[in-house]
């Protein structure tokens, strides 16, 4: 972090503005993403995945000789910088925690290289004995057995990685990875994959709805958005259910009892997601390949959660207590989305700090929808899930100004954070986020009351939710990798600010000041 940086963050914790006297310069529109059609995309990717263009970028960055390099994503500025993102192999096996990002200029000039790990992959043998394998899994969707290389921390170690299916204890669908070292059969690390979380909608009112068909057979096909589709599960928790269709194309009644109508909202809420993306990132459906995800709805009975899941490419919606809730609103569906985006891209551990800020995204991100929709019925605000009432108190599930407020989460990072569960340290972030955009202290947004306290003290003045979200997508898809945390977060949305508005912007320092403010140093 540059000197005027670490200066200009002390100043703004002894509770200076953020703003400067003079005019603000404008953003670098350069570095935004560029917008890309779903075939313009694939053609970044063919070119990127070349062998010749990935063995020059091995040999540019010194990899050894059992190294190769698999390409993931490819991000393109206006400006013609790209960023491309690599998964990594060694003698043919998986290098988990092994991914970077190349950053080039249009000229093709490797500016910098962000790496998940600094560490040079390699181990003794790739031989294992079998007495340290561990067995498949019996349960409905498990996966045999894989031999990895274990690099998201410490030495790179030879594994095994193994995905138990079967169902967690609330009734979502269970993708537990388990990493065991080769060698001794101890377990090194696991995760969870399943990130819990015109028509009459429950939440938005009347809405206009992306469907297809003609007189007499409608579907919930929306073609302008990737061919999205919304099928009814029928309370049942295999398979995908039947697309919902209908005789004419009005959908739903706004209650519960009426199946469509939690179609309607999850429908609804996947096409507003779509286009926050596509108009305000650029960014062509979750993959940026022009694909869009299936959503279901009614899984199971009384299900109180919603998921997200990169092996069926969906998102599903239980229909909460009593089944009279459906977890369909606008932020849920926002929220569940960005959970493919961020796997698409920075591929954030679903565990530890990295599992927070994977997290954090999707709360931040269907904050943004949500202003980026502005409906007047789901008013856009900074809570998560406010109208779902999970709790049957009318409460939300969570606060980003004051993340305490929910009795869980953390509003400062603290030494262990990355011990606690990731949708309460997913709080440091979310805070973050807040300060950020909108300031500390007590105000009021479409008439919504906050307060936001910082752990310093200081008064903070926010940058607005416009830019405080270019700032977090461009850090998310060009910065972070796997294993980030959140040191590693406030490096990068500082790059990501000072690429947007300069190393010396009020911005940049805002960015500074908000990570100081949530006890985040760099």
């Amino acid at each position: 972090m540059s000197a005027a940086l670490v200066a200009a963050a002390a100043m703004l914790a002894a509770g200076l503005a953020t703003g400067s006297a003079g005019a603000a310069p404008p953003v670098q529109t350069g570095a935004l993403p560029a917008t890309l059609s779903a075939a313009q995309y694939g053609d970044l990717i063919k070119a990127a995945d070349a062998s010749s263009a990935k063995a020059a970028v091995a040999a540019e960055l010194g990899l050894g000789a059992q190294e190769k390099l698999e390409v993931r994503s490819v991000i393109k500025n206006r400006n013609g910088d790209t960023h491309t993102r690599y998964e990594r192999t060694y003698a043919g096996l998986p290098v988990l925690g092994g991914d970077l990002v190349v950053h080039k200029t249009k000229s093709g000039e490797t500016k910098r290289v962000t790496k998940s790990t600094n560490a040079r992959i390699t181990v003794k043998s790739t031989r294992a004995p079998a007495a340290k394998k561990p067995a498949a899994s019996k349960a409905k969707g498990s996966q045999a057995p894989r031999k990895v290389i274990w690099a998201a921390d410490g030495k790179p170690t030879l594994a095994w990685e193994r995905v138990i299916g079967g169902v967690q204890d609330d009734g979502s669908p269970s993708e537990l990875h388990v990493i065991t070292d080769a060698g001794t059969g101890k377990k090194i690390f696991e995760y969870q994959a399943i990130r819990n979380g015109v028509g009459h909608s429950q939440y938005s009112g009347k809405v206009e709805l992306g469907t297809s068909g003609s007189e007499g057979s409608y579907s919930l096909t929306d073609a302008a958005r990737g061919g999205g589709k919304t099928h009814d599960m029928r309370n049942g928790q295999g398979g995908n259910g039947r697309l919902f269709t209908s005789k004419q194309d009005i959908w739903g009644d706004s209650t519960p009892a009426n199946r469509e109508t939690a179609g309607v909202d999850a429908h609804y809420g996947a096409g507003a997601t779509w286009d926050y993306y596509k108009d305000v990132h650029g960014r062509d459906g979750i993959r940026g390949d022009g694909v869009a995800a299936l959503t279901r709805v009614h899984y199971g009975n009384n299900y109180v959660n919603a998921f997200w899941s990169d092996s069926c490419f969906c998102m599903t919606y239980g229909d909460g207590a009593n089944n009279e809730k459906p977890l369909t609103s606008v932020d849920v569906a926002a929220h569940e989305m960005t959970h493919g985006v961020t796997s698409a891209t920075a591929k954030l551990i679903y565990s530890g700090e990295s599992g927070g800020l994977n997290e954090a995204t999707s709360d931040i991100f269907a904050a943004a929808v949500e202003f980026h929709v502005g409906s007047d019925v789901d008013v856009a605000d900074y809570h998560v899930g406010e109208l779902i009432d999970i709790f049957g108190n009318g409460k939300p599930l969570r606060y980003m100004d004051e993340p305490s407020k929910d009795g869980k989460s953390l509003d400062y990072w603290k030494p262990g954070a990355g011990n606690v569960d990731v949708h309460y340290s997913s709080g440091i972030a979310n805070h973050f986020f807040f300060l950020l955009a909108e300031g500390s202290g007590q105000k009021e947004i479409n008439g919504v009351t906050y307060n936001s306290p910082t752990a310093d003290g200081s008064t903070l003045q926010g940058i607005g939710i416009d830019k405080a979200e270019q700032i977090w997508f461009k850090a998310l898809t060009e910065q972070m990798t796997s294993t980030t945390n959140y040191a590693d977060a406030r490096r990068a949305t500082i790059t990501a600010a000072s690429d947007l508005y300069g190393a010396d912007s009020a911005e940049a320092k805002a960015v500074a000041a908000a990570w100081t403010a949530v006890k985040v140093e760099g």
